[in-house]
């Protein structure tokens, strides 16, 4: 009997938990590889899966690439191959599918762990927990069982016993890590008189309580929708979503067998045939209330080769992060766990920027910190918010520094290597300190590790502005600022910039607009003042002025110095400084 080949779904689970393990956390170019060997694979590509095109789309060779002068793909490959070695044999030592790279090509093969129990094994009928007896394995498994004994050794007492420690360490093994599941989809319930408590769900008002630092909204995946053009979606949405800090990404569909109201902060996005031909729709949808928070439909123009990962990236932009839909729905339905609470806060004081929305966020990822959280989504914002602090001289925390922001951004890489928020953070903190290449290159990292969150993309833009490459951030910010309408307001002012510097005045006025619905800041009101003096707009202009003089005097009278201490490019503090003493602020030395 041949034996049986994994189902697809359980592939793509056993590929998203191999990509998120310690294994391959320090490997990104095994995890690129993983990735894009097995995709294909599974869209049916197996034969593109040759030397020259693993070159091309991974490593990033050009077409003049030759394998016998450049061995980096066989080597990658060789890196590969001891790295799944090693997950098998220890961290996924109980994994339902096993994938392995077989010697002489690429194509990847999938077989079903043979870990198993034999047929005739039952536990017996006590009402208790069964102890492992002999009787248990008296009939032999079937021909396809993996044995659990090597061929030809003697089924003696103590062989017996080894297997039998074997066995049920690896069954042990496997019901801790469904534990472990239970625990983190927040729904799991311990019906006997004496467990322990249970993990609290949705009551009568459809909230959820707070659970310590855990409980991300999760996302499952369902593909329902045949073809080429379905397939390129569900490929570049699952690559979208693997990368997003601020979901649990499932990989699967939601088992339409779970009790649905026990999945309060449960969604799932649905691929689906669009009205045309060609067309592929994708919903999202509230797996508890069947509540759909939207409905996009991508047209063949949309869907087609390098126009999907745009389409992709702007519609979980608008719905993945903490900004998005997800976040937006669970607050408003007063739907949410501690962490979910935490990034909403924090959410809120970038569109805001105030003191007091500054210190309600704050407070609640230190208290998640206090609490020991594992998350280095918490301290990738505390170290930011930190900074903030230090930046604006908001009251809380009292004392802050640079250095403490620094230790926060630290922490946060080391729990999370591959996490862009904490790239992000890191680049943030070393342009604060006036390290721009430093800071370019974390950015840069944080936009690579999630090329589908705008957001991302936004702060790469605006790192390479600050850093005085007004031709190359401009358009990442333009078309991030255009893509997604929800956008904290640090976007337009780097737009402002960067299109203020290339002469843009059109766009520098419109950006500077954006910044009228924040709190009011001395960088911002000089944006906007110099937004209305290039449009003629010479009363607002003279309003904003006496605004910026009475709200921050030692801005108007010196803004040169606080430029400098916010380590902006020379020719940018040259140019703004010039512009608003155009205006009337400033000293004229």
């Amino acid at each position: 009997m041949e034996p049986a080949t994994p189902a697809a779904p359980a592939v793509r689970e056993t590929l998203e938990r191999l990509l998120a393990s310690e294994t391959f956390g320090r490997s990104e170019r095994a995890r690129r590889l993983l990735r894009y060997l097995v995709e294909r694979e599974q869209a049916g590509e197996a034969d593109r899966l040759k030397g020259l095109s693993i070159a091309m789309d991974v490593f990033g060779k050009d077409r003049d690439f030759d394998a016998a002068t450049d061995a980096v793909v066989r080597v990658q490959a060789g890196r590969l191959r001891e790295l799944l070695d090693h997950y098998f044999a220890n961290e996924g030592i109980a994994e339902p599918v096993r994938i392995a790279i077989p010697r002489g090509g690429y194509v990847p093969s999938y077989e079903l762990n043979a870990i198993r129990l034999p047929a005739e094994a039952k536990p017996a009928d006590t009402g208790e927990a069964a102890s492992p007896s002999a009787e248990h394995f008296e009939t032999p498994a079937p021909a396809d069982a993996a044995p659990l004994i090597a061929a030809g050794t003697p089924a003696s007492a103590p062989s017996l016993t080894r297997q039998l420690r074997f066995f049920w360490a690896a069954m042990a093994l496997i019901i801790a890590m469904l534990g472990v599941l239970v625990v983190r989809q927040g729904n799991a319930f311990l019906h006997s008189d004496d467990a322990a408590a249970p993990v609290e769900t949705a009551g009568a008002t459809g909230s959820v309580a707070a659970q310590p630092f855990e409980n991300l909204p999760l996302i499952y995946m369902a593909i329902k929708a045949d073809g080429p053009e379905a397939a390129r979606v569900a490929s570049s949405l699952r690559a979208g979503l693997a990368g997003f800090d601020t979901i649990d990404f499932i990989g699967r569909d939601a088992d339409a067998a779970r009790d649905a109201s026990a999945d309060p902060v449960s969604f799932v996005f649905d691929i689906i045939p669009g009205p045309a031909t060609g067309d592929v729709m994708i919903e999202l949808q509230s797996v508890a209330t069947g509540r759909v928070l939207l409905s996009r439909n991508l047209t063949p123009p949309e869907n087609a080769p390098g126009a999907v990962e745009s389409s992709i990236a702007s519609l979980l932009t608008s719905t993945v992060p903490a900004s998005g839909a997800i976040y937006s729905y669970l607050d408003q339905s007063d739907i949410r766990t501690s962490q979910i609470e935490c990034l909403v806060l924090d959410d809120r004081y970038y569109l805001d920027q105030s003191a007091k929305t500054h210190e309600a966020a704050y407070r609640c990822l230190e208290k998640l910190a206090g609490e020991g959280t594992k998350s280095s989504l918490v301290y990738s914002e505390l170290a930011s918010l930190h900074l903030e602090a230090v930046n604006n001289h908001y009251a809380y925390p009292p004392g802050a520094s640079i250095e403490q922001a620094m230790s926060f951004a630290h922490r946060a890489i080391q729990m999370g290597p591959m996490s862009p928020h904490a790239h992000r953070a890191y680049g943030y903190l070393n342009s604060r300190l006036g390290n721009t290449d430093e800071a370019i290159r974390w950015m840069r990292k944080a936009y690579e590790l999630n090329p589908y969150d705008l957001g991302m993309a936004a702060a790469y833009g605006y790192g390479l502005v600050f850093a005085g490459r007004y031709q190359e951030g401009t358009p990442i910010l333009a078309h991030a600022v255009e893509t997604f309408s929800g956008h904290p307001t640090w976007w337009d002012y780097g737009l402002f910039v960067g299109a203020f510097m290339q002469g843009d005045t059109k766009r520098a006025a419109i950006a500077s607009e954006s910044l009228r619905t924040t709190a009011s800041k001395s960088h911002y009101l000089a944006a906007r003042l110099i937004g209305a003096k290039i449009s003629g707009r010479d009363k607002l202009a003279s309003e904003l002025a006496n605004e910026l003089t009475a709200e921050f005097p030692k801005f108007a009278a010196n803004p040169r110095a606080i430029f400098v201490d916010r380590k902006y490019p020379a020719d940018l503090t040259d140019r703004l400084v010039q512009s608003l003493r155009s205006a009337g602020i400033g000293n004229p030395s």
